[in-house]
């Protein structure tokens, strides 16, 4: 067997092709894949004219990544991909992902979320029918909960277009992997953070504004309060990077099979909002009643946060509690970052983001 030959079938790179990589689990699950050294990674962008790519500067220039023009609504584009790069590995993170939003544009939603799993499945199936598939799922397709903490059997009970539309996917994936014996996964991931979460995400919008917040009281500046919905939703949250682990290790098992990742645990946006204060020196307390309840400084008059009904959904999740017990059992993956560590870590960072664009 020539040399080159003998190279390209034993010791050829693994390739995944990752979509949504300028988005918070995409950059994640890259940089976790680049440090392992023997995985070539593309990243699937569509064509913008001013795309940003912050989240994936720290790797942008590794010689094993590479991006890639595409667009989950354009069949033509993902056949195109899968067919020329013959990946290893296709892992969906490209979504409107924005639960708020999807009330807005509820077909567009369905069109890139769902649509755009089965234009996947279907570059996959014609061009490469061993190409390992995983579809990001969502606990929001559990919607309105009949029992807590919720697992990979809860009912499918979406209270949104978005966790509709994740739903459906979920269903495709199921399709497809028992008709034409597809290694494709559909996972149901809890909330997850972290510093690359975009800002108009709950999560970061606090973290952000508590940063802001955090520099006007230190340089006597004025400023707004922090405008929020619902605070007493509860949500399992955990870190971005710890479900990435969890990810690639389901994406090589055996056989496929679906997961929940989550940290087991609950913590309402109340309680999000208080330690992320409480973090950057600024304690509160929260007090008043329904609609007039505000975080105020403590022992001051100083308003902090307030609520505002406009960021109410029309259609609210009030829990979603997960149990990853079979992931931790069966992959050995468990969360390692702690709530308070995650929260700790976007304050850390949104305090240095903060500093720098006012220096």
């Amino acid at each position: 067997m020539p040399l080159q030959v003998y190279e390209e079938k034993y010791f050829r790179m693994k390739k995944v092709l990752i979509t949504g990589i300028l988005g918070q689990d995409g950059a994640n699950m890259a940089e976790l894949l680049l440090e392992q050294g023997d995985i070539h990674v593309y990243g699937m962008m569509r064509r913008s004219g001013s795309p940003n790519y912050t989240n994936i500067k720290q790797f942008r220039n590794n010689k094993n990544f590479e991006l890639v023009d595409g667009d989950l609504s354009d069949s033509a584009s993902i056949d195109s991909l899968v067919k020329e790069l013959q990946p290893d590995y296709l892992i969906n993170f490209g979504a409107n992902s924005f639960v708020g939003v999807s009330w807005d544009v509820p077909l567009s939603v369905l069109d890139v979320n769902t649509g755009g799993v089965v234009r996947c499945l279907e570059a996959i199936r014609k061009f490469k029918p061993d190409c390992r598939f995983y579809s990001a799922g969502s606990s929001e397709e559990l919607g309105n909960v009949d029992y807590s903490p919720q697992d990979i059997n809860h009912p499918i009970k979406p209270r949104s277009p978005y966790g509709a539309s994740k739903a459906a996917a979920r269903h495709m994936v199921k399709v497809y992997r028992e008709s034409y014996d597809l290694y494709a996964v559909h996972s149901i991931l809890f909330n997850h953070e972290g510093t690359r979460r975009g800002e108009e995400f709950v999560t970061r919008k606090i973290t952000k504004k508590v940063a802001e917040i955090k520099y006007a009281l230190d340089n006597n500046l004025s400023f707004e309060p922090l405008q929020l919905g619902n605070i007493d939703s509860k949500r399992d949250w955990s870190d971005s990077m710890d479900f990435m682990r969890g990810v690639w290790l389901m994406m090589n098992q055996d056989k496929p099979k679906d997961y929940v990742l989550s940290s087991n645990e609950t913590h309402s946006v109340r309680d999000f909002v208080q330690r992320a204060f409480t973090h950057a020196d600024v304690p509160g307390l929260w007090s008043g009643e329904g609609m007039n309840e505000k975080f105020r400084v403590f022992q001051e008059n100083t308003v902090l946060a307030e609520i505002n009904e406009k960021f109410y959904r029309p259609a609210e999740v009030d829990l979603l509690h997960g149990d990853s017990t079979p992931a931790r059992e069966e992959l050995g993956w468990k969360p390692e970052i702690s709530f308070d560590k995650l929260v700790e870590s976007m304050v850390d960072n949104d305090l240095a983001i903060c500093r720098k664009e006012k220096s």
